[in-house]
């Protein structure tokens, strides 16, 4: 008997009996073999029929990982994005050429033998026992098969690859198993079908379909002879024949294999002689892969659409699921993103900032009522050299993007509608110093809010007493606290929250009067969204950017679909809209107005600098840009911004021109409908006007409903608690407490 090695292993004389084995399968397993004209061949991973049998019968194929293809709104393609770069082929549409040259070089008896080929093991034991180890397998075409099956499985992780490609007698016995199994249930041609499509042909392709296309920019079922006989020497050591960096190795493989269908008889000795003269003959197409590759700057949507997919239950109970299905690709995926709206947010950008300024800018433009995400774009491109970034500006952190940035004031008419929400009246006036101290104490959620901060104005000349829609047009930051102290903080907090309106890092908003000054940081895409809901008349409208998704075969998966809920009521919501239409038409908005439609907008300029912003919207389309430094570090004065020098950097100035310009190349040729508004009567007035109509398109009056145009509101349940603008604040001061800090102070 022969004696164990030190180590503890078999010796090879063990293994090549071990593998071999002498005694007789069961007669299941005999049949599958379906060996012509042999005995009987005993296997077992531990030396018994009995264990060899303890194999799980059925081979769990997992569905081949392909190309994901990520389209726009109109069909158009924005990205293709894969882990592995395959597209599956009928037998058909395979070149008869590498058919056989995959046969004669892999498997030459092939259609001969059964799951394995007695032939070949017998040869391959022999090698393997003169060399003390396992240099040589004796692998058929429909084991490779099953071994390739274990790699996809595997996917990327790097520890499961290395164990389904490791030289072991286990693995062997395992494919030989599953082999017996394939055999028998699929036949040659499918299997071959099979192989063809799941084998890496090296330069990130898999599959003779990626192949073809990689290596010479054409289908599989058009390769010449000496082309599929290049690809088929690839399957054994795809870099080290790889063509691309090794021409001449690649060249004496192509050859053999050549030389080899020759042999078998597949093409003449003179075809083979013929075609081993001819040159590689390749035309090399670089893979495309990823939102990197994206047009039009769609590369951070394309991302965004990528982020949704892995966080939405609707595609997967878990995150592993969910990157399980996406890794496998295969998906045709239509979004939301409107080329021309796209095109238009690329111009702009282009327009107004550079790629290599200190600053950058992103835009993000969204559809009232439906919560489509039509626009998304930055200054900054996608990658990771110089000036690029893989960071998407627009969104928030858990989607991929930063953590946020103040949004200033243009998050006033949020306390604007929380005020309206709870009865005061839209002329409500305030003294409005050009500085005062925060009022103190301010009721918060959980209490209440205590400090000695002061705020100021932007300019000395802007003190009060002001109105709401004055103060707001000239954005008054001693007006919005003291508005904020008469309600509290807390039905701001919340109908912020109603408006999908949260930091982009993902904490809760601080309980303090600043925050009426835009103090909490936030991203694009949530201001755009929020400024929708104005747009639809108080109904906000969660952002969605998948339209549909078709997967292999044909089958329409269910996608997320946008949710919309009231979140203030009409009259607040038009009132709101009255109020940003005056800051277009004579505040500090002027520069973003639109020429032939009604626009309403709101600019946003942070204390010292480091965020600048304007949002804004029409009936039919609401956007935000962004301005300033994504690392909160380069204060906007005496700055070049797109080829020119400010000396100040404010909302109305640089973000309202890319504003305007986005949003009137997105809507052009598009109807143009107009707003509903109500008057509102200056505060030296001691009546509102009776006439309830209101501008519904530039320059013209529309309909708003007769009477007092504020009469007494309906309040949200959850809002319910306060009066209208003519209470003492005293009556709800409580006691001292802290909710929150003043941050800086924005405009």
């Amino acid at each position: 008997m022969g004696k164990k090695r030190s180590g503890g292993g078999l010796s090879t004389t063990q293994q090549a009996a071990k593998f071999l084995g002498v005694s007789v399968l069961s007669g299941a397993v005999l049949a599958g073999l379906a060996l012509p004209a042999v005995g009987a061949l005993g296997l077992a991973a531990k030396g018994t029929v009995e264990e060899f049998d303890e194999i799980p019968a059925n081979l769990k194929t997992p569905p081949l990982s392909q190309r994901t293809t990520i389209l726009d709104a109109e069909g158009g393609e924005i990205a293709k994005v894969y882990s592995r770069d395959r597209t599956e082929v009928p037998l058909k549409k395979i070149s008869p050429y590498l058919r056989q040259a995959i046969v004669a070089i892999e498997d030459a008896r092939f259609y001969e033998h059964g799951a394995v080929d007695l032939k070949g093991v017998l040869r391959a034991l022999n090698k393997n026992a003169q060399g003390g180890g396992i240099s040589e397998g004796a692998s058929t075409l429909t084991q490779q098969y099953v071994k390739n099956v274990f790699v996809e499985e595997a996917g990327d992780d790097a520890d499961a690859v290395r164990e389904a490609t490791r030289q072991t007698i286990g693995r062997k016995i395992r494919e030989l198993k599953y082999a017996i199994q394939i055999e028998k249930e699929l036949g040659k041609p499918r299997i071959l079908q099979n192989y063809l499509n799941i084998t890496f042909f090296g330069q990130q392709a898999y599959g003779a379909e990626a192949a073809s296309q990689r290596y010479f920019s054409k289908h599989a079922e058009g390769l010449k002879l000496e082309e599929a006989a290049l690809l088929a020497g690839l399957v054994q050591s795809p870099s080290r024949y790889d063509p691309v960096n090794d021409p001449r190795e690649a060249t004496l493989r192509r050859n053999t294999v050549l030389q080899r269908m020759a042999d078998v008889r597949n093409i003449s000795q003179a075809e083979a002689d013929k075609a081993k003269k001819k040159p590689l003959g390749l035309k090399v197409s670089k893979p495309k892969n990823g939102c990197i590759t994206a047009v039009d700057g769609a590369g951070f949507f394309c991302d965004y659409v990528r982020e949704v997919f892995l966080k939405d239950p609707v595609f997967g109970k878990t995150r592993e699921d969910r990157a399980k299905r996406w890794n496998r690709g295969g998906l045709r995926i239509r979004t939301t993103l409107d080329p021309k709206a796209q095109k238009s947010v690329q111009k702009a950008i282009r327009d107004k900032v550079y790629a290599s300024d200190e600053v950058a800018t992103a835009v993000t433009l969204v559809e009232p009522g439906t919560g489509r995400i039509v626009g998304m774009g930055q200054s900054r491109p996608y990658g990771f050299k110089g000036n690029e970034t893989p960071i998407n500006l627009s969104v928030d952190k858990d989607m991929g993007g930063g953590v946020g940035y103040q949004p200033g004031s243009t998050f006033k008419p949020i306390v604007a509608a929380a005020a309206l929400e709870r009865g005061v009246k839209p002329y409500k006036s305030y003294p409005s110093p050009y500085r005062m101290p925060y009022p103190s104490p301010v009721r918060t959620c959980d209490g209440s809010w205590s400090g000695s901060d002061s705020v100021a104005n932007e300019n000395t000349t802007e003190v009060g007493p002001y109105g709401m829609r004055e103060a707001t047009a000239k954005s008054v930051n001693t007006y919005y606290v003291q508005l904020i102290s008469d309600i509290g903080v807390c039905p701001v907090t919340t109908l912020a929250d109603r408006m999908g309106v949260a930091r982009a890092d993902g904490k809760k908003l601080d309980q303090g009067p600043a925050i009426a000054l835009g103090t909490q940081e936030m991203s694009p895409l949530t201001m755009a969204t929020a400024y929708a809901t104005f747009a639809n008349r108080g109904v906000y409208c969660t952002p969605v950017a998948i339209e549909s998704i078709t997967a292999p075969g044909g089958k329409e998966l269910k996608v997320p679909q946008t949710e919309c809920s009231r979140a203030m009521s009409q009259k607040t919501a038009d009132t709101v809209t009255t109020l940003l239409k005056g800051v277009v038409e004579d505040g500090t908005g002027r520069e973003a107005g639109l020429s032939g439609r009604a626009s309403a907008g709101k600019t946003g300029t942070t204390d010292e600098r480091y965020a600048a912003w304007f949002v804004g919207y029409t009936p039919n389309l609401a956007g935000a840009v962004w301005v300033g430094d994504p690392r909160h570090e380069r204060r906007m004065v005496g700055i070049s911004i797109g080829g020119r020098t400010w000396d100040k950097v404010f909302g109305g100035k640089v973000p309202g021109p890319i504003w305007r310009e986005a949003m009137a190349g997105a809507l052009e040729g598009k109807p143009a409908p107009g707003f509903v508004t109500v008057p509102i009567k200056d505060p030296a007035q001691k009546k509102p006007p009776r006439d309830g109509r209101g501008d519904d398109k530039p320059g013209g009056n529309g309909s708003g409903g007769n009477g007092d145009p504020w009469p007494d509101v309906t309040i949200p349940p959850d809002l319910i608690g306060g009066t209208d603008g003519g209470w003492d604040p005293r009556d709800i001061l409580g006691g001292n407490g802290n909710g929150g800090g003043h941050g800086r102070r924005p405009r």
